[in-house]
C-alpha cells in the first residue's frame, strides 16, 4: 500500500496540494516526493559531483541534471548514457543512470547501472552510492536474497556503531528476515470483496460492525476528493455503496474513519474546511434511528496543533487508539490512547510506549473486538521493508512484543491497515493494484486469516436485538451493560437505538459474564452467559421485552446470575454482581414491592425441594435486607417444582426451571 500511510493528508491518496502563489499545484519537493527514490535521493541525484576526464561527458553529464531539473527524467536519459558511452568508467554517471531510470519506474535498467557502478570501483567508498542504491532498489522490489551479498560487502565500509554503519545493518536485517518470510509464507487467499464497492476510483481503509452487516470505507472520486461511503451486506451480496451522510462528507476531505461494534459511533479524520486545533483533527458523530449527528471536534485533549488521524475505537466506543506527533513520544508518529470518561469527555491520551512505538513511525492501530488484539502498522520493527502490520496483546503485565504477521500479507510495500472480523476468521484490507511500479487503483479485499493467527486472537461473540416496551412494544433506549461475574467489573457498556431500540453488545469468550438491560422506570432483565470452555465466537440474537415498574404487571423476571451448589441454599460469590444489581433497583425504586420466588426442577423429593427454594429465597431476601432494603418490601416464597418455565424432560430444561425469579407485587 505504497503512499497510504506516510502521507500528511488522510492517505496517500489526497491529491490536492495547496496553490503557490504563482498558481502551481505543486512544489518541486511534491513532485520528487512521489518518487521511488524519495525527496533526498532526488536531491542527492541533483547535487552529486561528477569525475570524468572526457570533457564531452562531462557535458552530457550536466544537460542530463538539467533536463531533470526541469521535471524531464525521461529526456534527460539518453544524455546520460551517451554520457557513459564516451566514458565507460564514469561511475558517477552509472549511479545518476540509475536514479533516472528509477525514477521513471524502469527499476531493471536501473538495477543495471547500479551494479556497472560497483563493478568498477567494487572496494572503493566512492562506490557507496551505487551500493546504497542498489540494496534499497532490490529491498523495494522484495528481492532479498539479491539484496544481501551487496549489503554485506557495503557493510564493510563502516565502523559496526557508526550511523551509517547501524542504518546497513538495519537493511541486512531487514533482507534477511524478508527472505525467511517469502520462503514460509502464510496460507492466506485474498479475494476482491465486491465488484459493486468499485464505484470510485480507489477505496481504502475497511472497517465493519461487529456483525459484519455494515462497511464504512474511504473512497477517492475522481476530482481528488475523498468522502466516507458504506454499504449493507444482505445476506449473499454488499448493497451499492452511498455516501454515509451530507453532513459528515464536505467538498474537502475525509477519511480513516473507526466504528464502534454496533456502527452507532463514528470517529474519522478530517483536516481541511473545518474548525479544529491542528493538521489533522479527529471528529465524532453518532447514529440515532438513520441520521448521523452533527460531527464535532474531540476537544483540545485528543487534538491539538499537531497531527492527530487514524482513529481506532474500541468495541463499546469508549477507548480511542490514534496517530499523533505531539511531543512526549518515543519516535515520529506515535499510536496514543486516550478513554471517554462518565462526563463525556475525553481523557489526556497516553502513549502507548515500549514495545509497540519505536523511534520511527507507526500508524493505522486497530483494536479488535476483543479489546486485547492491536493490530497496527509500522516502518520500525523489523519486516519485510516500508510499514509492515503487527500484532499486540494487551495483558495485565502490559503489551506483547509485536509478531509481524508475515508474508504475504506483508510484503516489501507498504502495508497500511487491516480489520479483523469479531469472530476472528476474516480479515478486511485495502489492495494497491500496479502497473509498471506505477499505482493504479486501490480495491477492498477479504480472506480468511490463517491458522497461526486465529490461535493468536481470541475470537468474541456478540448479541444483538431490540429493546422494547412489553406492552406498548415502544422502543427503548436501554443501556446493556456486560459484567465479569468473577471481578464484579463492567466490561462494556453501550446504549440502545433512542428511535428503533437496536442494540449490538459484543460477548467475549473465556468467561462467565452477566448482561443487564435496563431502563429507568422498568425492570431490568438479567441474562447469563458462559463461555469458559468457548473458543469460537457466534452471533446471537435476542430482543427484549422490558417491564414498566408501574402499571399493575405481574411479570416475572429471572434473575438469571445467582448460583447455588446443587442441592444447597448458600450463594456463590459470583451471585454478587446480580444481588448488587437487585439492591440497586430497590433503592432506585423505594414505594417498590417485590416477591422473592425460588423453584426447582423434579428430581427428588417434593417436600425437600420446596424447602430448598423456600430458603434459597430467603437466602436473597437476607442479603437484600443487609444491604439495607427493608423488610417489609420483599417477600420470599419457595414454590418447588410446581411452577416449571418448561417441561421437565432434559438436563437443559430442569437447568432452566431450577431458578430464582422476582416481581413487583
Amino acid at each position: 500500500m505504497a503512499n497510504l500511510v506516510a502521507d500528511t493528508q488522510v492517505s496517500g491518496y489526497s491529491v490536492k496540494v495547496p496553490k503557490s502563489p504563482k498558481g502551481a499545484y505543486f512544489s518541486v519537493i511534491n513532485f520528487f516526493s512521489k518518487s521511488p527514490l524519495g525527496v533526498w535521493g532526488l536531491l542527492l541525484l541533483l547535487s552529486f559531483p561528477s569525475f570524468s576526464q572526457n570533457p564531452k561527458a562531462k557535458e552530457l553529464y550536466a544537460q542530463s541534471i538539467k533536463l531533470f531539473g526541469e521535471r524531464k527524467a525521461s529526456e534527460a536519459i539518453p544524455f546520460m548514457e551517451q554520457a557513459i558511452k564516451l566514458d565507460p568508467t564514469y561511475s558517477d554517471a552509472y549511479i545518476k543512470l540509475g536514479q533516472l531510470h528509477e525514477f521513471t519506474k524502469q527499476f531493471e535498467p536501473a538495477l543495471n547501472a547500479y551494479r556497472a557502478a560497483i563493478r568498477i570501483q567494487p572496494d572503493s567508498p566512492a562506490s557507496g552510492a551505487a551500493y546504497q542504491a542498489l540494496s534499497n532498489t532490490l529491498l523495494r522490489l522484495g528481492r532479498y536474497s539479491e539484496a544481501i551479498p551487496y549489503l554485506e560487502k557495503y557493510q564493510t565500509q563502516f565502523a559496526p556503531q557508526s550511523a551509517q554503519g547501524k542504518r546497513v545493518a538495519r537493511q541486512l536485517e531487514t533482507a534477511r528476515f524478508g527472505l525467511e518470510a517469502t520462503q514460509h509464507p502464510q496460507a492466506v487467499d485474498p479475494k476482491p470483496l465486491s465488484a459493486v464497492l468499485q464505484t470510485t476510483p480507489s477505496q481504502y481503509f475497511p472497517v465493519l460492525t461487529a456483525d459484519e452487516q455494515t462497511l464504512v470505507f474511504t473512497a477517492l472520486k475522481p476530482e481528488g476528493d475523498e468522502d466516507l461511503m458504506t454499504a449493507t451486506f444482505n445476506g449473499e451480496t454488499w448493497t451499492p455503496p452511498v455516501s454515509l451522510a451530507s453532513n459528515i462528507n464536505t467538498p474537502e476531505n475525509e477519511g480513516t474513519a473507526s466504528l464502534s461494534a454496533d456502527g452507532r459511533t463514528l470517529v474519522f479524520t478530517a483536516c481541511q474546511g473545518r474548525k479544529g486545533y491542528g493538521s489533522c483533527d479527529l471528529y465524532v458523530s453518532h447514529k440515532t434511528g438513520s441520521d448521523w449527528s452533527n460531527p464535532e471536534n474531540l476537544g483540545p485533549a485528543v487534538n491539538t496543533h499537531f497531527y492527530e488521524s487514524q482513529p481506532a475505537l474500541s468495541a463499546d466506543g469508549r477507548q480511542l487508539y490514534f496517530v499523533s506527533d505531539r511531543p512526549g513520544g518515543k519516535g515520529r508518529r506515535d499510536i496514543w490512547r486516550s478513554e471517554l470518561g462518565s462526563d463525556g469527555n475525553w481523557a489526556e491520551p497516553l502513549n502507548l510506549g515500549e514495545p509497540i512505538n519505536t523511534p520511527a513511525n507507526e500508524a493505522s492501530p486497530f483494536l479488535h473486538a476483543n479489546g486485547q488484539s492491536l493490530f497496527f502498522a509500522s516502518e520500525g520493527h523489523i519486516g519485510l521493508g516500508g510499514y509492515d502490520l503487527f500484532i499486540a496483546d494487551h495483558s495485565a503485565s502490559g503489551w506483547s512484543a509485536p509478531t509481524n504477521l508475515g508474508y504475504p500479507i506483508n510484503t516489501a510495500e507498504d502495508q497500511a491497515s487491516l480489520f479483523v472480523a469479531a469472530n476472528g476468521t476474516r480479515a478486511y484490507y485495502s489492495f494497491e493494484e500496479q502497473k509498471d511500479g506505477v499505482s493504479q487503483k486501490s480495491r477492498l479485499y477479504t480472506f480468511d486469516l490463517p491458522e497461526s493467527l486465529r490461535d493468536r486472537i481470541r475470537p468474541v461473540s456478540f448479541l444483538k436485538g431490540t429493546v422494547a416496551d412489553a406492552k406498548t412494544k415502544k422502543p427503548l433506549a436501554a443501556t446493556v451493560e456486560l459484567i465479569d461475574l468473577k471481578t464484579n467489573l463492567v466490561v462494556s457498556r453501550v446504549e440502545a437505538d433512542a428511535q428503533t431500540g437496536h442494540y449490538t453488545a459484543v460477548l467475549p469468550s473465556g468467561g462467565e459474564y452477566a448482561l443487564y438491560v435496563s431502563v429507568p422506570g422498568y425492570l431490568f432483565k438479567s441474562l447469563s452467559f458462559d463461555f469458559t470452555q468457548k473458543t469460537k465466537g457466534e452471533g446471537l440474537s435476542l430482543s427484549v421485552p422490558l417491564e414498566p415498574v408501574v402499571g399493575g404487571s405481574s411479570a416475572n423476571e429471572t434473575l438469571s446470575n445467582l448460583f447455588f451448589e446443587y442441592g444447597r441454599y448458600d450463594l456463590a460469590d459470583k451471585s454478587l454482581t446480580e444481588l448488587n444489581r437487585l439492591a440497586v433497583f430497590m433503592q432506585t425504586n423505594p414505594a417498590v414491592t417485590i416477591e422473592i420466588s425460588g423453584h426447582t426442577d423434579d428430581k427428588g423429593d417434593a417436600a425437600a425441594n420446596l424447602t430448598l427454594s423456600q430458603k434459597r429465597a430467603q437466602a436473597v431476601v437476607a442479603y437484600l435486607t443487609k444491604a439495607g432494603i427493608q423488610p417489609g418490601r420483599i417477600k420470599a416464597v419457595g414454590y418447588g417444582k410446581t411452577r416449571p418455565l418448561v417441561p421437565n424432560t432434559s438436563d437443559e430444561n430442569r437447568r432452566l426451571n431450577r431458578r430464582i425469579e422476582w416481581r413487583v407485587m
